[in-house]
């Protein structure tokens, strides 16, 4: 399984929990096991969570196992990237990044 260090895993079952209703915004990879550019963003935001986890919450969910939250907000294409603030995407991205290019992107979104 496709693991990120730093990053936690979240699911249809407790999206709501970890996602919608958490104190910090929060980074949402919607990510597959077959996708190599998911694979390539991993150090990434394990790298981003464990530099910005007092601000900023990074999630990863597995769309394959996980259909219902990706249909929910029209995810079609992995990897895409979603930014909550307050319940609320307010920021989406899709396709592999560099981090500086990620982290930019992140505090045009008022995250960072």
């Amino acid at each position: 399984m496709n693991r990120t260090a730093g990053a936690t895993e979240v699911t249809d079952a407790d999206f709501e929990e970890q996602v919608l209703g958490a104190d910090l915004p929060v980074l949402v990879e919607f990510t597959a096991d077959w996708c190599a550019p998911c694979r390539q963003m991993g150090p990434v935001l394990g790298a981003l969570a464990d530099e910005e986890g007092h601000r900023l919450k990074v999630v990863k969910l597995d769309v394959d196992t996980n259909p219902e939250t990706a249909r929910a907000y029209r995810v079609l294409s992995m990897p895409t990237f979603l930014v909550f603030r307050e319940g609320e995407p307010v920021r989406s991205m899709v396709g592999a990044r560099p981090g500086r290019r990620l982290r930019a992107e992140l505090e045009d979104a008022d995250v960072l």
